[in-house]
């Protein structure tokens, strides 16, 4: 019996006792790691794309700021394909443009409409920036229990196995490694969800400035544009008198 028990423990790896779980057990863990790989491929990605807004962020508020007028700005901008703060600025000028050329004569509409583009297009730039945040909010609430009922099920094969041996052995060393590979479940499960919720942690945190720096933009240029519609339409209104 002693040697039986060591040469169940002599081959104790991470491999061997993957090979060695059971089917559903099997499945548990190879869904984990996919999960866990899935959670680290939006961590890299959202890594690189948050760096990139900011850097555009910061570039256009330069821009902006340069003292450059508003129309020479939306001509650079308008035939590109922009985002963040250069969206915002190419759907409130063109919807500024738009009504000019139809004969706006109405401020407070003018400043409705404006402020209305500049609010869907906040909304999209909000939504790019959080878009697949929730994958990692599910991976990391959900994982530890799918890797728990991986354990439950690997434990429950574990005891039928010796129920339904001839020796009815409970020997430590020929229980241990039914519960070893039944507790990997756990471990992976572990393993997939902490980043998962750090991640999500940090990069909704890291959304909402973003998003805060777009919706300040977003008030001051529509503070701005009020005032360019007082002094274009004070000129038609003191004629109307």
């Amino acid at each position: 019996m002693e040697q039986v028990g060591l040469a169940a423990t002599s081959d104790v790896t991470l491999w061997s006792l993957f090979m060695q779980a059971g089917l559903v057990v099997k499945l548990v863990m190879l869904g984990l790691i996919a999960a866990s790989v899935w959670t680290w491929a939006i961590v890299v990605d959202k890594s690189l794309n948050y760096g990139r807004v900011r850097r555009q962020l910061d570039s256009f508020e330069q821009v902006f700021w340069s003292g450059q007028s508003l129309e020479e700005l939306y001509r650079t901008l308008s035939d590109r394909q922009t985002s963040g703060m250069g969206a915002i600025f190419v759907s409130a000028m063109r919807e500024w443009k738009k009504s000019f050329e139809r004969g706006a004569r109405a401020p407070i509409g003018l400043q409705m409409r404006i402020d209305r583009a500049m609010d869907v297009t906040l909304a999209r730039e909000s939504e790019a920036l959080e878009a697949r945040l929730g994958s990692l909010a599910t991976i990391g609430s959900a994982a530890p229990f799918i890797g728990l009922f991986g354990t439950v099920v690997g434990i429950m094969t574990s005891f039928q196995a010796i129920a339904g041996s001839k020796s009815k052995s409970t020997n430590l060393a020929v229980v241990a490694p039914g519960i070893a590979e039944a507790l990997l479940a756990t471990a992976i499960g572990l393993l997939a969800a902490i980043p998962a919720v750090i991640a999500y942690n940090k990069f909704t945190a890291d959304a909402g400035k973003l998003s805060a720096r777009m919706e300040a933009f977003a008030d001051e240029f529509s503070a701005i544009l009020s005032r360019q519609i007082d002094e274009k339409l004070q000129p038609s209104r003191q004629a109307a008198q």
